[in-house]
């Protein structure tokens, strides 16, 4: 019975920005948990490597799909297109993010555009048609990755930080709307973890004793450590869990 909580066979997961960084840890986690997967990216070389790999490690069905999530119109038929060619996706991941920093008082407006873009009006543009389909089945999980700076702030990251709080009040926001349709929605919130939009954190020095130093696991996270958490989310086991947002950051958002 504790297995089969949590067997994902026979479903289906698409996860925005999984060509590589968190968003492909997580593809992969859902694969070994039994789904197949639609792994996505702008890059399509890339999108298809990644995709092979997780199909070769895990035995499951893997799609691809490319396409810039910040264009609503390009997101709307794309999305159409992949429903019509493997059918409405029963786990929605929405990971696609970006980072850039400048201190406030010179942060360049197109990069605060970009930003919110890319983090917060994405999830909006993605998840609409996909749970628009999911309420007319009667079923569906949507995941999206928040951050620890939804609830924190750190210099020179202000946008990012108003992005990330914003998918966590998104996330409640959908989920009131959508539970009646049988569809959770919940957020994942990392922590930092050692992925490609961090490296300039974490091969710094100076920055990894500090992060060390705050977190009270005394260590940067690793990118399967995100992989428990989302398949809790996309299960039957959480079937009565909707607008939560999950920490997993080491304790880090915990402590002052």
């Amino acid at each position: 019975m504790t297995t089969s909580l949590f067997d994902l066979s026979g479903r289906l997961a698409f996860v925005t920005g999984s060509a590589r960084g968190i968003g492909n840890a997580l593809a992969l986690g859902l694969a070994q948990a039994g789904a197949d997967v639609v792994v996505h990216g702008r890059d399509a070389a890339a999108t298809a490597e990644a995709a092979e790999r997780i199909a070769a490690e895990t035995g499951v069905r893997t799609h691809t799909v490319s396409f810039d999530v910040t264009d609503p119109d390009v997101v709307r038929t794309q999305v159409a297109g992949l429903i019509e060619e493997v059918g409405v996706p029963d786990i929605l991941v929405n990971n696609a993010g970006m980072q850039h920093r400048a201190p406030f008082n010179s942060f360049p407006v197109d990069k605060w555009d970009q930003v919110l873009a890319t983090n917060l009006s994405s999830v909006f543009y993605v998840s609409q048609p996909i749970t628009t389909a999911m309420a007319e089945r009667g079923s569906g999980k949507v995941i999206n990755i928040g951050s620890a700076m939804s609830a924190l702030a750190r210099q020179t990251i202000a946008p990012y930080t108003a992005s990330k709080g914003g998918v966590v009040m998104l996330t409640k926001g959908m989920a009131a709307d959508l539970a009646r349709f049988d569809i959770q929605v919940n957020a994942i919130s990392p922590g930092y973890f050692a992925s490609e939009m961090n490296r300039d954190l974490w091969s710094d020095p100076e920055f990894d004793g500090w992060l060390k130093n705050r977190t009270p696991a005394n260590r940067w996270g690793r990118l399967e450590e995100l992989v428990g958490a989302a398949v809790f989310l996309s299960s039957d086991a959480s079937s009565f869990v909707s607008g939560q947002n999950i920490h997993v950051d080491g304790g880090l958002t915990s402590v002052v």
